[in-house]
């Protein structure tokens, strides 16, 4: 059994020349997600845990973070989409297509 049943990288990277997913709020965005597991009592061994990230590598698409062990890429707005894959990918196991990338 892994250590964590799901572990989430934010990519939080900030550059001076911009384009990347520091512009979009991704260190609050991330903030909320971790307090989000919490407060479900999802963070744990054997739950989930939530990490930033530097440069990901997928900046033409937006803000990015990336679920493992499965190796799913999302893309995201706000917390709406967040609260969804939260929802939906870390607690039920089913991947939200419409913010894959």
């Amino acid at each position: 059994m892994a250590f964590y049943r799901h572990h989430v990288f934010f990519c939080t990277n900030q550059r001076a020349d911009g384009g990347c997913c520091g512009d979009f709020n991704a260190q609050a965005i991330r903030d909320y997600a971790k307090d989000r597991v919490k407060q479900l009592g999802l963070k744990a061994p054997g739950g989930v845990r939530i990490n930033s990230a530097g440069c990901l590598g997928r900046c033409a698409e937006g803000p990015t973070l990336v679920v493992y062990p499965e190796g799913t890429w999302y893309t995201y707005v706000d917390r709406r989409d967040v609260d969804e894959i939260i929802e939906r990918h870390l607690v039920a196991g089913e991947p939200v297509e419409r913010l894959k990338i």
